[in-house]
């Protein structure tokens, strides 16, 4: 007997990653919205983007319904996600595709093109430890036209009010138990069922191997070395060589950091 693989659905994929981070995020498309729009205002209506630690695309997705005439580089080291935004922006020659690690010093050399209109990322540099961070916003200095732009979306808290900020965080681990018991897939689940697809099984098994296996429960110690303030930020852009840099938007727990170049 003849068994066939059932097409990937990648837009079903897609929409579920959105999903599983709005878990965490409940405003994530509102930092989208004005992310889009900063881009729009500095690098104008057909900008050459690259998404930094695109994950499934879901930044490339949304500037490509807002500026159809723009173009966009996806890079990214996970293969799983990886594999999501390319099924989901197959035949697409505004989408081009790099795989590279962002701590390697090299990673520029791999880019299609020499500089971009906009450096876009958002809930993904916060993995790094100040020191490669540090290095990374150098290199950006670098893949960032001049008049061009970059902007941060991540978890960035004011440590100056440690009350408010414990308050929002009971508050929103209520919501998200809530959700959670309503059938919301945290991180875990998440990859649990791309781990189960018969598309992702073997991307997935990649991505554990290279990054870590987000199913596994063991708690992990506090991350004492990255940094959390839009200030470090922003000052650490201006001392890489980006003329100017500001806070474009914020939440009690996330804020934009837009910097020119």
């Amino acid at each position: 007997m003849t068994t066939t693989t059932r097409p990937a659905d990648w837009a079903a994929w897609q929409r579920s990653w959105d999903r599983q981070q709005e878990w965490y995020m409940p405003d994530r498309e509102e930092r989208f919205r004005v992310l889009l729009d900063m881009v729009e205002a500095l690098a104008g209506r057909s900008p050459r983007v690259l998404d930094l630690a695109c994950g499934t695309g879901s930044i490339t997705d949304r500037l490509l319904r807002r500026l159809p005439q723009a173009r966009s580089t996806c890079l990214d080291l996970d293969p799983a996600l990886m594999a999501i935004a390319r099924g989901h922006f197959e035949g697409d020659a505004r989408v081009t595709f790099v795989t590279a690690d962002l701590t390697d010093p090299d990673w520029p050399g791999l880019l299609p093109h020499d500089s971009y209109d906009a450096v876009v990322t958002a809930t993904a540099l916060h993995w790094l430890d100040t020191a490669p961070l540090r290095r990374l916003y150098g290199a950006l200095a670098g893949v960032v036209r001049p008049g061009g732009v970059f902007l941060n979306a991540d978890h960035m808290e004011d440590p100056t009010a440690p009350r408010i900020n414990a308050a929002v965080r009971a508050f929103h681990t209520a919501r998200r138990e809530r959700e959670q018991a309503g059938g919301a897939d945290d991180w875990a689940a998440w990859w649990a069922r791309v781990a189960a697809d018969e598309h992702l099984r073997e991307p997935a098994l990649r991505r554990f191997t290279l990054l870590g296996d987000p199913r596994d429960p063991t708690p992990r110690g506090p991350r004492t070395d990255r940094p959390t303030t839009t200030h470090w930020h922003t000052e650490t852009l201006r001392t890489a060589g980006f003329t100017e840099a500001r806070q474009a938007w914020c939440s009690p727990s996330d804020a934009l950091v837009v910097a020119l170049r």
